[in-house]
């Protein structure tokens, strides 16, 4: 059995690979992750967003 790691994708890359490694991580197509993200981003006053996302960024490893 082979256990699944969650990395940066090297593929999906639009700003730093993040959601594309996430969406990878879950069998989710990356535009839907992408547009989920925006979603809460946007509801949840922007700021826990970004944050979330500049430490996933620094804290992930490149695939």
């Amino acid at each position: 059995m082979e256990s699944k790691k969650l990395y940066r994708s090297r593929d999906n890359v639009m700003i730093a690979g993040v959601l594309g490694g996430i969406a990878e991580y879950l069998g989710l197509d990356p535009t839907i992750m992408r547009l989920l993200y925006v979603f809460l981003t946007l509801f949840t006053a922007l700021f826990p967003g970004l944050i979330f996302y500049a430490a996933a960024a620094f804290i992930m490893p490149r695939q």
